[in-house]
């Protein structure tokens, strides 16, 4: 039997060489025949930690690596341009705190010195 090939998003990078990733898909109910959305969330094993969070990955079934692990990435497909707001802060907040220490420098009167 082939092995199945799925496309989805990465979730989680959060730990070495596993990512969690969910594939979005389209449902039609038993009994009322309403179309919904639902996912699959897949353990994928990343052997080289290429992909992070956000990107577009293709899977492949592959033998059990661990408990829950029984995909492997084959390619990153897109690559995530979602911004890290928490790190745009920190440098945000260290450039102005580095603007303000420059600013005191320049703006402190210069003590005279002792030339008795």
């Amino acid at each position: 039997m082939p092995k199945r090939v799925l496309t989805g998003r990465v979730k989680s990078d959060k730990m070495n060489k596993t990512r969690v990733v969910q594939i979005a898909r389209l449902v039609r109910h038993p009994k009322y025949g309403k179309i919904y959305r639902d996912r699959t969330t897949c353990y994928v094993h990343d052997e080289n930690n290429e992909s992070k969070e956000g990107d577009t990955v293709q899977i492949i079934e592959a033998a059990p690596t661990s408990k829950k692990k029984r995909w492997a990435l084959v390619k990153v497909v897109t690559k995530s341009n979602e911004v890290d707001v928490t790190a745009m802060k920190a440098a945000r907040k260290q450039k102005e705190q580095l603007a303000s220490e420059v600013e005191t420098e320049t703006t402190a009167p210069e003590t005279p010195a002792a030339a008795e």
